[in-house]
């Protein structure tokens, strides 16, 4: 089970090197699946015959060139087992997006990261848990029940990628992709104690993503190490034809960018007022000024910044996101895929399968988004919104008119108890009020593990920098996890 205990970046050396193979990492994975999934349920769907296949078949290739055979070495993805959310599209494998309206779709194509992560040699070891159509702060809202912490069972992982965060936490897996529409691969990271990267809005093609909020969604990183991340990532990103939204210039060399990185003279990094007011729990403050302290002793600049419309930035994307969610989702009406419930017409076949299928948030969010939309209510809402929306994005770009990064809390708090919160919706979504900003600007963001409260849950420090800045995030992310070594505590699950 050591195996397990590596990083991305080591395992795919040792696969490199031939002293491990693929169909070993991925046996060890499953085996940590089987033994760990029942406490957490971080799968929707273990795809353990496919995962084998693949790993096989990426085993054949390293010897093929360690052998000589081919001059061409393989992808460092080569053989190294994933998991994916089940939002992405995998050809063959159900793609519930956490939703029983969807519970028996089986998309006949990948969605363009998980085809380029195939292409790579990766392994997939199944779908993660969500809360349903992305919607969620918890994973408590998934349609197929919650996923659990993996450092308290008592608590939540975060949302709406837990099952990603869990399963990466939990070591079922040595990376995993997530989607981020207003923190939720950062916000998950932060809670489960692993790296959470959101890269810029078109870095990554949303081609085979199911949509929730089509102007925020971004599909984003989980892993232990920035290492990890950069890897990932170099993988992913670029051009693709079939997302018009989706930059068409080529990524740099994250990776190899990463070994040049070894201090940050010259950095400067902005820490916002906005996101240390009431609210934050002292431990999370305490533990986050002291990375940003760490930062500092490795020549970063430490520079106070204003990001004024903040606390507007919380109802602004609630109204634009659910308004862009209420369109989306008028899809699924049991007509062409997904669950039906027939009855004597179309309109009550249309009302009793949207009332069957979905749960109670996306309901509240559809009629939320559509009332924003409504006529004569559209400028009071959905357009006031989008003007601050735009105040938002100013505020940043006035604050990397003169700092570098941004850095702060990723959390007000660390991870909640099961319940707490699925009572009272705007304490669930305060849990976002540092991360959704960053989507309504389309900026990159990272979440790194920087301490642990006193009950021993994970504190998050975010990285914010200016669009298509990731490398720079990378760079500072690597650094600091040089000086520290959070990212290697890990839960105590038994084997």
């Amino acid at each position: 089970m050591e195996l397990i205990e590596h990083s991305l970046r080591r395992a795919g050396d040792m696969l490199r090197t031939g002293k491990v193979s693929s169909v070993e990492l991925t046996e060890a994975c499953l085996r940590r699946i089987e033994s760990a999934e029942p406490d957490l349920h971080a799968f929707l769907a273990v795809s353990g015959d496919l995962a084998m296949q693949q790993a096989r078949r990426a085993d054949r290739a390293w010897a093929a060139w360690h052998s000589g055979k081919v001059s061409r070495q393989p992808s460092p993805l080569n053989g190294i087992p994933l998991a994916i959310k089940d939002v992405i599209c995998v050809a063959e494998l159900a793609a519930t997006a956490g939703s029983r309206i969807l519970e028996n779709f089986v998309p006949a194509y990948n969605a363009t990261a998980s085809a380029r992560l195939r292409a790579a040699g990766a392994v997939f070891l199944g779908k993660t848990n969500m809360d349903e159509f992305a919607m969620g702060s918890s994973t408590e809202n998934s349609g197929f029940g919650p996923t659990r912490n993996p450092w308290d069972p008592q608590r939540v992982p975060g949302g709406s990628s837990g099952g990603s965060a869990a399963a990466v936490a939990a070591r079922m897996a040595f990376g995993a992709l997530g989607t981020d529409t207003g923190g939720s691969v950062r916000q998950p990271a932060a809670l489960c104690g692993v790296v959470g990267l959101k890269p810029s809005y078109g870095r990554i093609s949303r081609f085979g993503l199911i949509a929730f909020g089509s102007s925020f969604d971004q599909i984003g990183t989980l892993t232990r190490t920035a290492e990890d991340a950069a890897l990932l990532l170099q993988t992913l990103a670029g051009p693709d034809a079939r997302d018009a939204t989706c930059v068409p210039t080529p990524p740099p060399d994250y990776l190899g960018a990463l070994s040049q990185a070894t201090d940050l003279a010259g950095l400067r990094v902005g820490v916002p007022e906005e996101y240390f007011k009431a609210g934050v729990h002292p431990e999370v403050e305490t533990q986050v000024r002291a990375a940003i302290e760490v930062l500092a002793e490795f020549g970063a600049e430490i520079v106070p910044v204003r990001l004024p419309h903040t606390e507007h930035a919380l109802p602004a994307y609630y109204l634009i996101a659910n308004a862009e969610a209420s369109a989306n989702l008028a899809r699924y009406d049991g007509m062409r895929y997904g669950q039906r419930h027939s009855c004597h017409n179309l309109w009550e076949t249309y009302v009793s399968t949207r009332s069957a299928g979905f749960g109670s948030e996306v309901k509240r969010r559809i009629m939320l988004g559509t009332y924003a939309l409504a006529a004569g209510y559209y400028d009071d809402y959905y357009r006031r919104a989008q003007k601050v929306r735009t105040l938002v994005k100013q505020d940043f770009d006035t604050a990397f008119e003169h700092v570098d990064v941004i850095a702060g809390p990723t959390t007000p708090t660390t991870a909640f108890k099961l319940g707490e919160k699925t009572d009272n919706p705007l304490q669930m979504y305060l849990s976002d009020a540092f991360t959704l900003s960053c989507n309504l600007a389309g900026l990159p963001g990272i979440s790194l593990p920087c301490g642990l409260d006193a009950n021993g849950l994970p504190i998050g420090m975010q990285l914010l920098g200016p669009a298509f800045a990731e490398q720079r995030l990378l760079n500072v992310a690597h650094v600091f996890q040089r000086a520290t070594d959070w990212q290697w505590h890990a839960p105590s699950l038994e084997n």
